[in-house]
């Protein structure tokens, strides 16, 4: 077979250093759509990009030459150099160095942003660090 071909889906899980509630209302919608751009640059266009004031969740079709690390380095520095143009409340903001990756089967692509469009009903009875570790159990 002379072409390599490859759907690889990535859920992505990152949060504001030490999840300080940064992620405004006022510029949410901006935020996500300026993430989905870095996203689609780098050949690995977010299929959905939501989350809270405190972290983000994204579910990426990662390009076959990109890893998540090369990925997830444009998403973040682009991200929060852009972030802190918006105003003197986003001059300290900064994300976590870490991150979650986690595989998932085009048969639960539907079920996963269902998942993430649900977050702000989602953690109004979760902690961002209990539905990580939940997370963490299921791998």
């Amino acid at each position: 077979m002379p072409q390599s071909l490859s759907n690889i889906l990535v859920h992505i899980v990152f949060s504001t250093k030490n999840r300080e509630d940064l992620i405004l209302p006022s510029v949410e919608a901006e935020l996500h759509a300026y993430m989905a751009q870095i996203y689609l640059n780098e050949s690995c266009p977010a299929l959905i990009i939501g989350g809270t004031t405190n972290h983000i969740h994204t579910i990426s079709r990662l390009e076959r030459t990109v890893t998540v690390a090369h990925l997830l380095e444009h998403v973040k520095k682009g991200s929060s150099k852009w972030i802190k143009t918006k105003g003197r409340e986003f001059s300290g903001f900064a994300w976590q160095s870490g991150y979650g990756a986690f595989s998932i089967g085009a048969s639960n692509l539907e079920a996963s942003t269902q998942y993430i469009r649900n977050q702000k009903q989602h953690h109004q009875n979760t902690s961002f660090e209990d539905e990580f570790r939940i997370m963490l159990k299921k791998i």
